[in-house]
């Protein structure tokens, strides 16, 4: 499948869609009406990758710390809004930088106008939020259930209520628990429509199975040049999310800079301890920025280098010893008690 140039909108200062870098985003689970643990959070978020950021807004008092939020936020805030459209307003008013709703289940014509006049006056786009449980239930009893295509009739049926009011700074999220009924519904609807798409399997479940859920259906739609956003959800510390929303980007080439490590899975030929070394480099590489490299971490000494010959920096064990190769060769070689201290040497002033 050919990559989509997707219509591009724009959270704060972050551009979604439109060949733009893949946006990852997470969703606070603090209280938003204590601002406080709601903007540490946040700031924890923002260190760890995240570039947009969600909080739920179940009554006026958490829109109103929106306010404090907003202003003190490194990155977009993004309001979660469902049913109340004065929620919606009072958002807006506070200063966030994009909408999660579904016009749909806000009331009367009335109050989508109201919502996405205010939308427009402070330039911020909303996202259409469509999971499994939110399918209106004519649309259930068109096709017998919440199957991918009554998905995305839903999400269809609300962006025509917003393009009636002259909107179209939209973005669609498509979700399902269930992996296979999840991309199903996002590649019909990557053919029906020209829309930015926010990808994420809801209710993956805890880091363990979450993750693997997340992989598969997120990644797999990457993989096959649809999406322009992704949330993991996690059972988890949000923080969870982001690292695995990245290595998710990073196995499937998508992301734009950090270590993808890659390392074999050991045999009897292994002659050093392997998996705590590689543990190791994967923890020490976690939070580099600003570069893009390939690091392969081999157990063999004999066929390492030549097994990892696409890595940009590598090693590879023997007994007590390692070697540190470079795109396939050989550069020297350390005690073994070395090898990761002198890897993460070259990978701080690798230059391409």
């Amino acid at each position: 499948m050919s990559m989509k140039q997707t219509k591009q909108i724009m959270v704060r200062d972050v551009p979604i869609g439109g060949g733009a870098p893949i946006v990852v985003q997470s969703m606070t689970n603090t209280d938003t009406r204590d601002a406080k643990a709601t903007l540490a959070q946040i700031r924890a978020l923002a260190e760890a990758g995240c570039d947009i950021v969600r909080c739920a807004v179940p009554d006026a008092q958490a829109a109103d710390a929106l306010k404090e939020i907003c202003v003190g936020s490194p990155i977009p805030v993004v309001a979660d809004i469902h049913f109340d459209y004065r929620l919606a307003l009072a958002s807006i008013e506070a200063g966030v930088d994009k909408i999660r709703l579904n016009p749909g289940n806000i009331g009367g014509s009335d109050r989508v106008h109201a919502v996405v006049q205010a939308a427009k006056e402070r330039k911020i786009p909303i996202r259409i939020g469509v999971n499994s449980g939110s399918v209106e239930k004519h649309i259930l009893e068109k096709f017998g259930g919440p199957t991918p295509e009554a998905m995305v009739e839903s999400a269809l049926y609300h962006v025509g209520l917003l393009n009636d009011c002259g909107f179209d700074d939209i973005c669609i999220s498509i979700k399902s628990s269930s992996v296979p009924y999840t991309m199903r519904a996002y590649l019909l609807a990557h053919e029906k429509t020209n829309y930015p798409l926010h990808l994420g399997v809801t209710e993956a479940g805890t880091e363990y199975m979450g993750t693997i859920k997340s992989a598969a259906g997120i990644g797999g739609l990457l993989a096959l040049g649809v999406g322009d956003t992704i949330r993991v959800s996690l059972t988890d510390d949000p923080v969870k999310e982001i690292y695995a929303a990245k290595a998710i980007l990073k196995a499937v080439g998508r992301a734009e800079d950090g270590i993808n490590v890659v390392s074999c899975p050991t045999c009897g030929r292994t002659r050093i301890d392997l998996i705590d070394i590689a543990k190791e480099v994967e923890q020490r590489c976690m939070n580099i920025h600003g570069k893009k490299l390939k690091v392969a971490v081999m157990g063999c000494a004999v066929n390492g280098p030549g097994e990892a010959r696409e890595a940009d920096l590598g090693i590879a064990g023997g007994d007590g010893v390692g070697l540190i190769f470079r795109k396939g060769e050989i550069i020297k070689k350390v005690p073994q008690e070395q090898l990761v201290d002198e890897l993460m040497g070259m990978i701080e002033h690798f230059e391409a």
